[in-house]
């Protein structure tokens, strides 16, 4: 009898007073009907990965690709074990604690049904599902980590049986086989993994839900490949609503979250509701942060009377980051960043730092030459394996100071603690919003419809993801450049006296030019002329003398009068 009643007290403590999230109306609330605000971090790159998030996508991009390049070095035992410490490494307790401390609430799961089942080429017997315990198995330790920290667990099914589309990066799609579309063996197989996950998760209030699709992009019946033409979407809506009825068979309490076609935008043809918990999820990435790159969701959760969900946004500068979730919070749309890892990732909220033996490989794999031996290659990716790890990785703490702080305050932080006398390095201007902490005039990603590509904000890729340019010489040592006249950089300088100090300039330009040097309340302290040094990265040393600073806080500007300046760093003596 004891027993009993410790389990209806521990069932009483999980559910009396859990979180679990439903709609109402056009809101997510949890079990006490407070409105809930999913602010939210995709786990992209772990349980799928594509060419991009390892530099592999100028010659393999979908995974199934990246597995035959690794198998190709160091077999595919060799493979296995390597994916085997990838998926270990790549997100742990550590992780999620981290993004609860952070400031998330949420997260999104990128799941590649693979891990849960097996495909239809590989089943033993026809229509016969073979299941995996190894996905099963990491959702369970993640699940119990996010109810640890209170973050809800949101199921993503990333790549679909088949493939859900004809982008094959994001969904491993081969083309050789049979599509999610073209084959009715996987949709079965999609409907019924979903009824298995939702039989396992229904009693857990940290799941927030179940993402059925991510970005389906087909044309069914349009032009566009990747079905934002699309007018019917008949086959994507028919499926949808199967697996929410298999889903409803034995879970009726979690929401579940429908994506359009069009990589998630595209809700033409939609038939009438067929349940009462369900939220619209759309992706935005490279366009405006305004009204009207809002008005198909905003339209939709008003004439449906339901919630919206951003469920995949972010590849983006700081700015960016910034302004959306300020338009977000306006809106009470949450949203979920993408994503948390990959190599050299200046714009997520982690960075794996690449090593020289890795870039050997990718080398190898897009010139060709030499084949590195299996001994080398696998140790250069364990290696890779090994720094996913949490203690490994390089926190982007630039990034999460946008996401949160600088949504809400205006003011300015130190990235370092910077003294003088002493050395400021250049890229260790302050934190904040730009035209507070820094001035630049390209600062984020936008999609150019009529040059097919994107727009570049740190266009040297280095080290942080504000609109400033930063880069790194062949000696590894980081420099501010391609400055324009007008643009800025502020510091926090702690002074321990009031006194008089010389700045020395190590600074680069192929060009004779100027830099101006004010406080923060625009008195100007120094102008310096810099005379041309013959080359953008050949060094020469600049003073200017007499720059005033008081005992304590001194928040200083060196403003660039003409283009073309590139600045390594100054002393303050």
């Amino acid at each position: 009898m004891k027993r009993v009643i410790l389990l209806s007290a521990f069932l009483l403590s999980q559910f009396g007073t859990s979180q679990l999230l439903k709609t109402q109306g056009q809101k997510i609330v949890n079990d006490k009907g407070e409105n809930i605000q999913l602010r939210g971090l995709g786990l992209g790159g772990w349980m799928l990965q594509e060419g991009y998030m390892l530099k592999t996508a100028d010659f393999a991009g979908p995974q199934y690709k990246i597995k035959e390049k690794i198998a190709e070095l160091i077999g595919e035992d060799g493979m296995n074990e390597f994916y085997k410490a990838y998926l270990k490494n790549g997100i742990t307790k550590q992780d999620i604690d981290f993004l609860k401390k952070a400031g998330f609430n949420s997260i999104r799961l990128p799941m590649h049904y693979n891990l849960y089942t097996l495909p239809i080429e590989k089943k033993s017997k026809k229509g016969q599902n073979t299941w995996l315990e190894e996905g099963f198995k990491i959702t369970d330790d993640l699940l119990k980590w996010c109810a640890d920290n209170k973050i809800y667990l949101i199921l993503d099914l990333h790549a679909a049986p088949g493939g859900q589309g004809n982008d094959v990066n994001i969904s491993d799609n081969d083309k050789t086989k049979k599509s999610l579309w073209e084959s009715e063996e996987n949709q079965k197989k999609t409907i019924t993994l979903w009824k298995k996950l939702a039989e396992r998760y229904k009693d857990e209030p940290w799941i927030g839900g179940y993402d059925l699709i991510n970005e389906p992009n087909i044309n069914f019946t349009g032009k566009n490949p990747n079905g934002t033409d699309e007018m019917s979407n008949a086959p994507l809506w028919k499926l949808q609503k199967e697996i929410t009825e298999a889903i409803r068979q034995v879970d009726k309490k979690h929401i579940i979250f429908l994506e359009g076609n069009g990589w998630g935008n595209n809700y033409n043809g939609l038939i009438p509701l067929w349940d009462n918990n369900m939220v619209f999820s759309f992706h935005k990435y490279w366009n405006y942060n305004d009204e009207g790159t809002l008005k198909f969701a905003l339209d939709l959760r008003e004439k449906h009377n339901i919630p919206i969900w951003l469920g995949e946004t972010g590849e983006n500068s700081n700015v960016w980051f910034t302004e959306l979730i300020q338009l977000l919070d306006k809106h009470n749309i949450g949203y979920a960043f993408w994503p948390m890892k990959k190599i050299d990732n200046i714009a997520g909220i982690t960075n794996v730092k690449i090593t020289p033996e890795y870039q050997k490989l990718l080398d190898y794999w897009k010139n060709g030459g030499e084949k590195p031996s299996k001994e080398f290659a696998k140790a250069a990716l364990m290696k890779i394996a090994d720094n996913y790890k949490f203690s490994n990785v390089e926190i982007k703490n630039d990034i999460i100071d946008a996401m949160f702080r600088q949504t809400t305050d205006g003011s300015t932080k130190p990235f370092k603690n910077l003294q003088a006398p002493g050395k400021i390095l250049a890229t260790d201007y302050d934190l904040g919003r730009m035209g507070s902490a820094y001035l630049d005039k390209d600062f984020i990603n936008l999609w150019v419809s009529d040059s097919a590509k994107r727009l570049e904000w740190n266009s040297g890729n280095q080290l942080r993801n504000d609109g400033v340019d930063i880069y790194k010489t062949e000696d590894n040592q980081y420099y501010v450049g391609k400055t324009e006249s007008g643009e800025w950089l502020q510091y926090t300088i702690n002074s321990k006296a009031d006194k008089a100090y010389t700045f020395d300039i190590k600074y680069a330009s192929s060009n004779d030019v100027k830099i101006r040097i004010e406080d923060a309340s625009g008195k100007q302290l120094s102008t310096v002329s810099l005379n041309s040094t013959g080359g953008n990265e050949t060094w020469k040393t600049a003073y200017a003398k007499g720059i005033n600073l008081k005992k304590g806080e001194n928040k200083i500007r060196i403003y660039f009068e003409n283009n073309g300046v590139n600045l390594n760093y100054f002393e303050v003596k």
